[in-house]
């Protein structure tokens, strides 16, 4: 064999060697849980509890909860992929100061939550917390809905199926194999991610008020996306694409006070 044809050949399987290590180790890349056994007393949230939900599908899954002053709305929220919930309890404190009910979903795999995070995991679990809401009385259109990042696309199918009173979604995405595929551009990303989250085919099933805040530096999911699953949204909907920041627009209080008076305005 050729010293060419030898570099071809050796080239042609490290690739299919590094496609098929990808396809196997993918939701490894995609999810990144943290289990600290952290407690909302521990990080510093009074006023909260601990339930454990059964989902649909067997698991069980932790969601903090603090209940909303007379005539607030619920917000909703589910984080992005990394860590978990007892990793953002100023926004926690900040939503409660403001008088909202807030429920912090932990995905299945993440914070105490049972099992292993899928797309269609996920869905499930947010189901499950919409449905215990539900049972303790919140009535649906007092449900504000709230995602960031990753969980834009939960928020997303959620609302797609279930009724909510608005939507608020942080740095979203058209789907995440978009996102990937800008990533990973020599791979057949299309063809081998198992979990899509295409909120750009359910977005125009959402009939709430939607709000989406995107920085307009954002080098991990890029404000086109954002603009771009704007542009496919129904009215009633606003959209703040904030200059000076990228992807930690999610974590300024400036944002979390622009989500509060999004839910203050239009759920009464």
């Amino acid at each position: 064999m050729s010293l060419v044809k030898f570099v071809v050949v050796l080239a042609i399987v490290a690739y299919a060697i590094a496609t098929l290590g990808m396809y196997a180790f993918q939701r490894k890349l995609q999810y990144h849980p943290a289990n600290k056994g952290l407690t909302p007393e521990s990080v510093g949230i009074t006023g909260a509890s601990i339930e454990t939900l059964a989902t649909a599908d067997g698991e069980k899954i932790i969601l903090w909860h603090a209940p909303a002053k007379a005539g607030m709305a619920t917000i909703l929220y589910f984080q992005g992929n990394a860590g978990e919930i007892g990793d953002r309890p100023l926004r926690f404190s900040y939503y409660q100061s403001r008088g909202f009910g807030v429920a912090y979903l932990s995905y299945r795999g993440f914070g105490g939550s049972s099992g292993s995070p899928s797309e269609a995991g996920l869905i499930a679990d947010a189901n499950a917390a919409y449905d215990w809401l539900i049972a303790k009385g919140v009535e649906p259109g007092r449900i504000a809905l709230l995602g960031e990042s990753l969980g834009s696309g939960v928020a997303v199918q959620l609302a797609a199926k279930r009724e909510v009173g608005a939507v608020a979604l942080e740095a979203p995405y058209t789907s995440t194999v978009e996102v990937a595929a800008k990533i990973y551009w020599w791979l057949p990303v299309h063809a081998l991610m198992k979990d899509q989250f295409k909120s750009i085919d359910f977005i125009a099933a959402v009939v709430a008020p939607l709000l989406i805040i995107h920085g307009e530096e954002d080098g991990l999911i890029p404000v086109e996306f954002g603009k771009r699953l704007f542009a496919a949204a129904n009215q009633p909907k606003e959209l703040d694409v904030v200059p000076g920041f990228g992807h930690d627009v999610l974590f300024e209080e400036s944002t979390w006070a622009r989500e509060a008076e999004f839910f203050a305005r239009v759920i009464k």
